[in-house]
């Protein structure tokens, strides 16, 4: 039966073409591969001489030997060249296989089959390559059927899986793989084989035996025949479980490095312990770990100057265990995992204070410093726990603890250093808040120490006061307000603001408190005051000056240079207020302009030239003299009240303006109100308020006189002093009144000029004022014990409370001031009092 070569048949690959030789040694039979394979129709080589036809010319007297040969009954087997058709300058090679055979007739003729040795060679040449790659190759090759089992695979997947390469024919995916894997490969390469689309890299991960988990990386594509049938899908397996390692590590060093970035930029921006403990675990969870807490000696957390964190103080620790910790800090990446396991390990609540046991890993952590593995529990869902101390300049502030559940990767060595440098950066943020904490409670006792105490009391002045430190976020700043309490019943109003904050700006503001208050008490104008102060600030910043050498060392410039950077600078508003004639002078130093309220207007900003700051030095300062009507109200205000990074500046002004309303209502609603208002819990600065509601003196508490120079006049004196005292019905002070005021008036006319004044005010003291023209002021001295008189000033320091002298624009003003009686009987001068005049 005759058919056709099938798909896959070996003549598919070489060529193969046969003719035949009659008795003559003439080609007599031309087969159609023939005339393919020479290039010569048939029709053309029947009848040719067959040397002539296809040999090249130096061969062709062998050639015609040969044949002789055949024609006489020799088979013959040889290789012949020939031209290959279109191809001048190249050679072809034939293997010929020559039959002798007989014709009809009984002549010799011959059979030739002739073959293409260069498609031979390059199938052993292809056979041989093949295996090579096959068979030699490092990776693993196997070679899947149409039925995706194997037929083949080298030497090297045989090693990883066992037995020789020739025991896996047959086999199918399930024989190395299992479960997901094996369904996920299977369908892979049934994939290819049906679509011819290659896969590359294909991760796997297996097991081989005596080798534990691998993993490998494919390379599937599909194998056709000559003819260009599928007859399978080649596999290339390259083992990766190294470079998946090293895949890994380099991952986790890039996530360690993502966490200590993130770390980096998100603990430590508030100083504030308890709110960095947490920006803490807010790094670590999910990204570390999936549990971790925080807790911080209670010491640290008291403001103990030497909480109990050294490490020399820790290794001395009793066997009673650790110190006292507060955790302050608790977050899972596990939902509602946190009570339950608080419960269940008798772990400490979030807030809770407690000591770790001596012999515990996290003793022994905050003992040594160094980090100790925590054991997890096989009942319970912690697969392991790091203890890590956060040191902080030698100093342990408390322990973080890093755990991973069950199902997590373990904690390597990679993770312990990552939860060392995660511990340590917070610990380093910590301690500085402890510090900066440590240093603005300071500030803000110091401070507060210098502010008046509780609502200071003046005449004619009804006085609330408000003073708010900036938050925990914000250093301590410079400001401050005084009341002073000046003779003649004249209060002083200071409003100032040292610029810079910290501890150096708390002590400049009580430095310039003291001198203003020591200045108001020389009882000198404002713009004096103020002047004077400049000077004490630009004192305050001058570098100091070493002794030793004329010429100054460089270490000596770099500190002035250093010093004169820390030149202090300060506002400060300096304002003088006299019940009797409800005046007010006001002097300015670079400071916001007091508010003034009248009874039924609108507030307004007093037109207070500024000046310069206090520090600047060179200008001097001006004054203003405002009336303020009875009930007015009087601001003096620090910027933080008005100041915001929200709104301009005017635009704090202008709500100052509207939140001064309604004078009429109690002081200190008043004051409420406006820091209600103008929303000043941003705590950006401090803020120091002062206001004050004008209450002039009675004009019944007032006793005021001119009397002329003439000796008549100290009687006239006594008199009318005598008259208002009995009208006060202060009938204790009259002797005394009569004495003093007899003394100071006859001085007025012995020593001083011009016309004199007398003036008695009664507020919560007695004030006996003596005014005259007179530029001298009065000096108490000893007397002799020969002099008849000198002892005036010593018998007026003796009987009063206090005593003493102040310029006015046309002389001076000599006053004592005397207590009013409280039903006591008056103390009398003692012996030594009365012999110390003489």
């Amino acid at each position: 039966m005759w058919q056709s070569s099938p798909p896959g048949s070996i003549y598919d690959y070489i060529r193969v073409a046969s003719f035949s030789i009659g008795p003559d040694g003439l080609i007599e039979q031309w087969s159609r591969r023939a005339a393919g394979l020479f290039g010569i129709a048939a029709d053309r080589a029947v009848g040719m001489d067959p040397v002539e036809a296809f040999m090249p010319a130096e061969l062709r007297t062998d050639g015609r030997r040969r044949v002789g040969e055949i024609l006489d009954g020799r088979e013959w087997t040889g290789l012949v060249p020939f031209r290959i058709p279109g191809e001048e300058s190249v050679q072809g090679l034939a293997e010929i296989y020559v039959m002798p055979s007989e014709t009809e007739s009984g002549e010799r003729a011959a059979l030739c089959i002739v073959v293409d040795v260069r498609a031979l060679r390059h199938i052993e040449t292809d056979l041989a390559a093949s295996q090579a790659i096959f068979g030699q190759s490092p990776f693993g090759f196997v070679l899947f059927g149409t039925d995706l089992s194997v037929i083949r695979a080298n030497q090297r997947f045989a090693t990883v899986f066992g037995g020789r390469a020739e025991d896996h024919r047959g086999r199918t995916v399930d024989d190395y793989l299992s479960g997901t894997e094996a369904d996920r490969l299977t369908v892979t390469i049934q994939r290819v084989l049906e679509t011819g689309t290659s896969v590359t890299d294909l991760r796997i991960v297996g097991t081989a035996p005596g080798a534990g988990s691998r993993h490998w990386s494919m390379n599937l594509y599909r194998v056709h025949s000559g003819s260009g049938r599928p007859i399978g899908v080649a596999g290339l397996a390259t083992d990766v479980t190294r470079r998946h390692i090293a895949a890994r590590e380099a991952a986790s060093a890039r996530r360690n490095l993502a966490l200590l970035n993130e770390a980096s930029a998100r603990i430590g921006n508030s100083l504030d312990l308890e709110t960095t403990a947490r920006e803490l675990l807010d790094v670590a969870v999910p990204g570390f770990c999936d549990l971790a807490s925080v807790d911080l000696y209670q010491g640290l957390l008291t403001g103990d100057d030497a909480p109990p964190g050294s490490w020399d103080s820790l290794r001395q620790e009793s066997v009673g265990g650790s110190a006292e910790l507060r955790r302050v800090a608790l977050a899972s990446a596990v939902a509602d995992v946190l009570p339950d396991t608080a419960a269940e390990t008798g772990s400490p609540e979030l807030g809770s204070v407690h000591r770790f046991s001596f012999n515990s890993p996290c003793a022994v952590a905050l003992r040594t410093g160094h980090v100790e593995d925590v054991p997890g529990d096989d009942r319970g869902f912690v697969q392991s726990t790091l203890a890590v101390p956060m040191v902080a300049h030698d100093t342990v502030v408390g322990l973080v603890q890093f755990s991973r559940t069950k199902g997590s990767e373990p904690f390597g060595e990679r993770d312990r250093a990552l939860a060392t440098e995660l511990a340590a950066r917070a610990a380093v943020c910590i301690d500085n808040a402890r510090l900066y904490r440590r240093e603005h409670e300071r500030a803000l006792i110091l401070q507060r120490s210098l502010l008046p105490p509780g609502d200071p009391v003046a005449a004619g002045l009804d006085i609330a006061c408000r003073y708010l430190p900036g938050n925990t976020a914000t250093e301590v700043g410079g400001d401050w307000f005084d009341v002073i309490e000046l003779p003649g019943h004249r209060t002083a109003l200071v409003v100032g603001d040292v610029m810079g904050r910290g501890l150096r700006a708390a002590v400049a503001m009580g430095e310039l408190r003291t001198a203003v208050r020591t200045l108001a008490l020389l009882d000198l104008e404002p713009a004096e005051v103020l002047s004077a102060l400049d000077e004490v600030a630009r004192g305050l910043g001058t570098p100091g000056t070493s002794g030793g050498s004329q010429w100054p060392s460089r270490a000596a410039h770099r500190s002035r240079e250093a010093d004169l950077s820390e030149v202090y600078l300060a506002t400060c508003v300096y304002a003088v207020y006299d019940p009797v004639t409800r005046r007010c002078t006001f002097a300015n130093a670079g400071h916001l302009p007091p508010a003034v309220v009248e009874p039924g207007e609108a507030a307004l900003l007093l037109d207070v030239p500024p000046g310069m700051p206090l520090g600047v030095g060179g200008e001097p300062f001006e004054e203003v003299e405002v009336e303020l009507k009875e009930g007015s109200l009087l601001a003096l205000y620090t910027d933080g009240l008005v100041e915001s990074r929200d709104h301009p500046l005017d635009e704090g002004l202008e709500a100052l303006r509207a939140a001064l309303v309604e004078p009429e209502r109690p002081i200190e609603d008043v004051c409420d109100h406006v820091l209600s208002t103008l929303e000043t819990g941003h705590g950006e600065d401090d803020i120091a308020l002062l206001v004050a509601r004008i209450q002039g003196l009675p004009a019944d508490a007032v006793g005021d006189w001119r009397l002329p120079r003439e000796p008549r006049s100290v009687g006239r004196a006594r008199e009318l002093a005598r008259g208002r005292l009995l009208d006060w019905g202060l009938d204790d002070l009259v002797d005394t009144t009569e004495l003093l005021v007899s003394e100071l008036v006859t001085n007025a006319l012995r020593y001083a000029e011009g016309e004199i004044r007398l003036r008695l005010l009664r507020d919560r003291t007695l004030v006996c004022e003596v005014w005259d023209a007179g530029l001298v002021q009065p000096r108490r001295r000893r007397a002799r014990d020969t002099d008849e008189g000198g002892r005036g000033l010593q018998l007026v320091g003796l009987l009063s409370v206090a005593w003493g002298s102040r310029r006015t624009p046309r002389g001076k003003t000599v006053w004592f001031e005397l207590a009013l009686p409280d039903g006591a009987p008056a103390a009398e001068l003692s012996v030594e009092q009365l012999l110390s005049m003489y």
